[in-house]
């Protein structure tokens, strides 16, 4: 299910994000970026593959590791293995279609 949420996305200044079972866009019109709404499916499914909390807690581990490392918050995010695969396949609209169980390891 596809959420408008303005006013936090806002502030967190982000489009999109998916908090199992629910993805929240910032304005009515993302509901229809296909790219967007492909990205945050694919973090929905790496949430199911690691039970959902366990997805959480590794994001945040990886996020914190990676910002110790480079002391940069926004090169830290993208560094993220869930997110480096979300933006790397978040074009191919097929690609839930053929996914392979635990692919973000591939981005490790």
């Amino acid at each position: 299910m596809i959420i408008v949420c303005q006013k936090p996305l806002k502030r967190l200044k982000i489009n999109g994000i998916a908090l199992f079972p629910f993805i929240f866009v910032r304005k009515p019109e993302d509901k229809e970026n296909n790219v967007l709404i492909n990205h945050e499916k694919i973090h929905l499914r790496q949430q199911l593959e690691m039970l959902i909390i366990f997805f959480y807690v590794f994001y945040v581990i990886e996020y914190y590791y990676w910002l110790f490392k480079l002391k940069d918050g926004y090169l830290a995010y993208k560094r993220i293995s869930f997110e480096r695969e979300a933006y790397t396949k978040e074009r191919d609209l097929n690609y839930l279609r053929n996914r392979k169980l635990w692919s973000f390891r591939k981005y490790i």
